[in-house]
């Protein structure tokens, strides 16, 4: 394209082209302006973007993107199910107790086709269902459209298997699975140094890495796009590190996490991942339940063991480091809670519980 053609293109003036041209590799463009280009490039054909690739990308990093690498991958799709049914639930055969600081849960094993998946009971009424699954691609766009592409069918997946659990169904307000959150542990990597902390960022926030209004299910963008992020690093406000230099790679974000043990000896433990999501995402929906009957135009009516103060301690529990908590349970704990929203949620919920509990102490007075 002529200068004119290019600016007319992006939206922007010829004489922001011109000094871009001039300017070649001291240019910066400011974010709203890279933005731009990168749509164009995304959307650039075949022959355009791989001689952008050429001019842009080292040689070995071809050679990175498109070799084999294994992550686990660590789904939680939590349900609000009442607090009877919970009680129910648990005393079922096939639930046996799991250790927990502050809170009664039971756990089962719940058959799954392409993995291994166990159901957390919370008495508090939540189930959530963690499903595991081992997987080996060639490019972080694969794993991002397998991500969203599989929502799809985990969503309703999930939903037959709390109707199943609750068979039959109760006659609480239970409420069906809204979302998936992921996680990534990876376990044999593709990438080194800067390279592997750009992966494990994409693979925490991977929406850029794939097109999902494809239809009829999304798809990967194509490998310049994955090779210049790879290249150049990529980043976002939204992405919080839990990692410790020598020892681990980890970041998360509202999408989800992503973490690498640099030394495993030493890093966090798979289990401590998954045990703090699984409660941040409980809590999640239990205070989710507690805004839909507010915003159903309802008073928010929960058990009293379960009601405000329950929340009180539960906000205090986990925005307050422990006595022999590391500095790496803290750090992942704080990227956990400050990337889902959660201690604002928390407050809200129990700002409506105690409110409902104000106005029955007045009525009962």
């Amino acid at each position: 394209m002529s200068i004119r053609d290019f600016a007319e293109d992006l939206g922007v003036s010829e004489r922001t082209v011109s000094k871009w041209e001039a300017g070649r590799d001291t240019v910066r463009p400011r974010p709203e302006m890279q933005a731009a280009l990168d749509t164009a490039l995304s959307r650039a054909a075949g022959e355009a973007a791989e001689r952008f690739v050429a001019a842009t990308s080292r040689t070995d990093l071809d050679d990175r993107v498109g070799a084999r690498y294994q992550v686990q991958s660590h789904k939680l799709i939590p349900a609000y199910v009442g607090v009877s049914a919970a009680a129910k639930l648990a005393k079922q055969d096939g639930f046996h107790p799991r250790p927990h600081e502050w809170l009664e849960v039971s756990i089962a094993e719940v058959p799954h086709t392409e993995g291994t998946c166990t159901a957390h009971v919370f008495a508090c009424g939540v189930v959530v269902l963690h499903l595991r699954q081992e997987l080996h691609f060639r490019t972080l766009a694969a794993l991002a459209a397998w991500r969203y592409a599989s929502y799809e069918q985990d969503l309703p997946w999930a939903a037959d298997q709390v109707a199943r659990l609750l068979s039959p169904p109760p006659s609480s307000d239970h409420a069906a699975p809204e979302y998936v959150l992921s996680m990534y542990v990876l376990q044999e990597p593709a990438w080194t140094g800067a390279e592997l902390e750009t992966a494990l960022r994409l693979m925490s926030l991977p929406s850029v890495l794939v097109n999902r209004r494809a239809h009829p299910s999304p798809k990967p963008v194509g490998d310049h796009v994955e090779r210049r992020l790879l290249a150049q690093g990529f980043d976002q406000p939204s992405i919080q590190s839990f990692g410790v230099r020598g020892l681990s790679v980890g970041y998360a974000s509202w999408a989800g996490m992503a973490y690498y043990a640099l030394s495993p000896e030493q890093a966090l433990a798979i289990d401590d991942l998954v045990s703090c999501e699984v409660d941040v995402q409980m809590l999640w929906a239990y205070c989710r339940h507690i805004q839909r009957q507010v915003e159903d135009g309802r008073d928010p009516a929960m058990p009293p063991e379960f009601g405000w103060r329950f929340l009180r301690a539960a906000h205090s529990r986990l925005t307050t480091a422990r006595a022999r908590e590391t500095s790496q349970h803290c750090m992942m704990r704080e990227a956990a809670l400050s990337t889902s929203g959660l201690p604002e949620r928390l407050m809200q919920a129990q700002a409506a519980l105690h409110e409902t509990a104000a106005l029955s102490g007045r009525v009962d007075a």
